[in-house]
């Protein structure tokens, strides 16, 4: 049993799939990859019980065979080895594994595929189909403001919420939350899952700029299909909060600034701030806005003025910059708009954008009570 392919082709495919491999994996098996030739398609699969790759590619084979195969070590050679033809060839008898470059010969051990558990298989599933860059966009937008407290497995994922053309992607850590819509959705579905970060990671590596994404879905998992890729990942069986809840709806005090600007000062001031608060104060005033920070435990303060443009009665409010700067960092917008209704209410943060049919963010973040 063999197949002759390109050292590099097999290297880009084992590498999408090696994202699903765990540090700590459960079982032995996982720390393999399932090879699986049919005719002339080989197809390469990974996982850690949750997420679920696999990915094919055309190889010259001599008959159909299935083979686990040790991941690392088959990952450092591809890395090692230089473009060229390699040829598999695989035992009969004891699965042994022999690598054969234009360099010389490599041996493993393999393993039966049928240790290799069942990849969930498309039951009772409802799709819909989606740009990928549109897809990359929203997972882009979202996934950091998730949150990492395994005690409300819900905020660990992003919501997707799918409206028939409609998708709106929303991820929250109770200090920050961001809510992504795009119409650019072909379904005649509605309906709501929460998709884990881990999975939205991976598709966000693998997907590519121009492709059409199909996910299909039902009430245990996802299944994400592009090009030669298969993602399938368990989703998180919680409740999600009522996010519309708490974004504020009444914020007659506006800002506009200029994005990069801002983000650029935030990050000077934040040096300044208390290490464990990353409190950066906001002093607003009409044409004029004062950022400063204080450390009082070190003595360390700092101050920077920016012009901006702000309708509103003066006001003082506080907000932790490390939160500021990565939902900055995550638009593209020249200018930001915040609006606020007081100093204990969340601000809301959009970009200022020319007419963008394509998609709507709104970014809200809650404030840090000042010392008084």
């Amino acid at each position: 049993m063999k197949f002759t392919v390109s050292s590099s082709d097999l290297l880009r495919h084992v590498q999408v799939a090696a994202g699903a491999l765990g540090s700590n994996p459960v079982l032995p098996i996982l720390e393999n990859f399932l090879f699986q030739v049919s005719g002339k398609q080989l197809s390469i699969c990974a996982t850690d019980l949750e997420t679920t790759i696999s990915t094919t590619l055309e190889v010259q084979a001599d008959e159909d065979f299935a083979v686990a195969v040790p991941a690392k070590i088959l990952l450092d050679t591809l890395k090692a080895l230089p473009q060229q033809p390699i040829t598999l060839l695989v035992n009969d008898e004891n699965l042994a594994i022999e690598i054969t470059s234009s360099y010389g010969k490599y041996k493993v051990a393999g393993e039966k595929a049928t240790h290799f558990p069942e990849v969930p298989q498309p039951e009772n599933v409802d799709a819909v189909k989606i740009g990928s860059k549109y897809l990359l966009e929203a997972i882009t937008k979202t996934s950091f403001a998730t949150s990492n407290d395994e005690l409300r497995p819900a905020m660990t994922g992003v919501y997707f919420q799918v409206d028939f053309n409609k998708l709106t992607c929303v991820a929250t850590d109770a200090h920050k939350l961001v809510k992504f819509t795009t119409p650019h959705l072909v379904g005649e579905v509605a309906t709501s899952f929460i998709v884990p970060k881990k999975a939205l990671n991976l598709l966000k590596s693998a997907l590519p700029t121009d492709a059409t994404v199909e996910i299909a879905f039902n009430r245990a998992n996802a299944f994400f299909t592009f090009g030669d890729v298969h993602l399938v990942c368990r989703l998180i069986d919680a409740r999600y909060p009522d996010y519309n809840a708490v974004i504020p709806v009444d914020n007659p005090n506006r800002l506009i600034v200029q994005r990069a600007d801002f983000q650029n000062s935030l990050k000077r001031i934040a040096i300044f701030a208390n290490k464990t608060t990353n409190q950066v104060v906001l002093d607003l005033s009409h044409g004029n806005l004062t950022i400063s920070a204080q450390d009082l435990d070190f003595s360390n303060e700092a101050t920077e003025q920016m012009p901006c443009s702000y309708e509103g009665m003066p006001m003082r409010i506080a907000f932790n910059a490390k939160f500021l700067i990565e939902m900055l960092g995550v638009l593209d917008s020249e200018e930001v708009k915040i609006e606020l209704s007081t100093p204990s209410r969340a601000g809301i943060l959009t970009p200022i954008e020319e007419a963008n049919s394509d998609r709507e963010i709104l970014m809200l973040v809650m404030p840090v009570m000042l010392n008084a």
